[in-house]
């Protein structure tokens, strides 16, 4: 029996290296021009999704005034449904054979929701733009939704039809929480 020689220092360190620069290859029936275009619009999707979960959290401990306990409840609600939807964006990212957004930097360089870094915001004024940001996802998940359907990922855009769904339903919430007194929504 022939004597094995453990490879060199120089070969392992090639080895890792090569390694760690393959691509990704998770096995799919999508045209591979179609899984990075979807994996690609869901990465926009999945910082936006962070945006908008960060800013919903934030507006829920800044809140203030007589409508505190409703308006800091329904925020923490929607908080935690928004950051219930990161898992699933990432996965199915993964399962294309993308990669995901690796930090807060590459967050911050993808996301389309603005921030709101004010030291003080009317509770009025956070529910409004709650409610913007909430319309602003919707517009883009069903942009999304159109790429999956061009790509006949039918997986993804199930999801997205979920989740274009509770949008609605938190953009819904948003303006009717922040109507006028007068009811009229005018």
């Amino acid at each position: 029996m022939a004597k094995k020689i453990a490879p060199k220092k120089e070969d392992r360190k090639d080895d890792l290296k090569r390694r760690r620069e393959a691509p990704l290859v998770t096995p799919s029936d999508l045209a591979p021009k179609a899984a990075r275009d979807i994996a690609g619009g869901m990465n926009g999707i999945l910082a936006d999704v962070f945006a908008l979960y960060l800013k919903t959290k934030t507006f829920h401990w800044h809140m203030s005034g007589p409508y505190f306990r409703d308006y800091h409840l329904l925020l923490d609600e929607q908080s935690d449904q928004i950051y219930a939807m990161t898992d699933p964006i990432a996965e199915r990212i993964r399962k294309l054979g993308g990669q995901t957004l690796r930090s807060i930097g590459h967050i911050a360089r993808t996301q389309r929701i603005l921030d709101n870094d004010a030291e003080y915001v009317e509770p009025s004024d956070m529910l409004a733009e709650l409610c913007e940001d909430n319309k602003s996802l919707s517009t883009r998940l069903r942009e999304a939704h159109d790429v999956c359907d061009e790509g006949q990922d039918i997986a993804t855009a199930s999801l997205i039809e979920n989740w274009i769904d509770e949008t609605e339903r938190r953009t819904w919430f948003l303006f009717e929480a922040g109507r006028p007194t007068d009811a009229t929504g005018r």
